[in-house]
């Protein structure tokens, strides 16, 4: 049987995890995970994004065939299941203390990992900048030179297996306190200003043309985005619900720097 026939089965039923063969299968693709060999979610030739669902059992699966233990470093003592990321330095990457990255998380090379936190299942790019207090929760994908910034939440999405995980393509930004959970798809380069949260039922309002267009669940490609309020009647009166608005795009003219300082500026986007 392949490694997801055995996950699979093993999640249906939990006593082949005492089988050699199943558990094997856990452990492995748990290593692929932390070597980058394997992931989450795969964007596909067309654009659109596939979640390999095994993956995230193999994940639930692993907390299973993992006992608790307890781990010091220097006066730290911690209690738990799953080990940390190892061989930063042979990587390639930066983690600055207390940055935590855990087992079955990947960093490519160049990654800056600040005092923030990477889940396992987590894929982070080349080149990304997780900022102070940034969280990238259980299997999101956040790609290549990307900017995480200070405070940034970016959620967890391991159960359902099925459900996709949070997605910010490459070169985007997101600003200081900024919320993105529930397996919302940022595109490339976006730009997200401080504060804006993003679930999947937030209505996102692009605003640049005579009438509103509505999306949710997506950030399209090179939107900038800023926190926003629309008007809402309920039997108590009529109260504004929070929102984001897309007011602009990035300058396909210039490069992704000198387009975000140029977004920044030219919309007023707080970071």
């Amino acid at each position: 049987m392949s490694s997801p026939e055995l996950i699979d089965a093993a999640f249906a039923d939990r006593s082949l995890l005492s089988n050699d063969e199943h558990r094997s299968a856990v452990l492995d693709t748990l290593a692929q995970l932390d070597a980058g060999a394997l992931r989450v979610a795969s964007k596909g030739t067309d654009g659109s994004w596939h979640t390999n669902a095994w993956v995230k059992r193999a994940i639930l699966l692993y907390f299973a065939v993992r006992s608790m233990e307890k781990v010091e470093l220097g006066p730290f003592e911690f209690h738990d299941k799953i080990p940390l990321k190892r061989n930063l330095d042979a990587a390639g990457v930066r983690v600055v203390p207390p940055g935590v990255a855990r087992y079955g998380s990947h960093l490519e090379k160049g990654v800056v990992l600040m005092p923030g936190y990477v889940n396992i299942g987590a894929y982070v790019g080349a080149g990304t900048m997780v900022d102070t207090w940034a969280t990238v929760g259980s299997c999101a994908q956040i790609g290549r030179d990307v900017h995480l910034s200070g405070g940034v939440g970016i959620g967890g999405v391991l159960e359902p297996p099925q459900a996709s995980p949070v997605i910010i393509e490459d070169g985007c930004f997101v600003g200081s306190r900024a919320i993105v959970v529930e397996g919302v798809h940022v595109e490339r380069e976006a730009v997200i200003g401080a504060n804006v949260v993003l679930t999947a039922s937030t209505v996102i309002l692009d605003v640049t043309g005579a009438s509103p267009i509505e999306h949710r669940g997506r950030v399209p490609a090179r939107s900038v985005v800023i926190p926003g309020v629309r008007q809402k009647r309920f039997p108590a009166g009529e109260f504004g619900v929070p929102c984001a608005l897309i007011i602009g795009q990035r300058s396909e003219s210039t490069d992704r720097k000198v387009s975000l300082n140029s977004a920044l500026r030219d919309f007023d986007v707080a970071v």
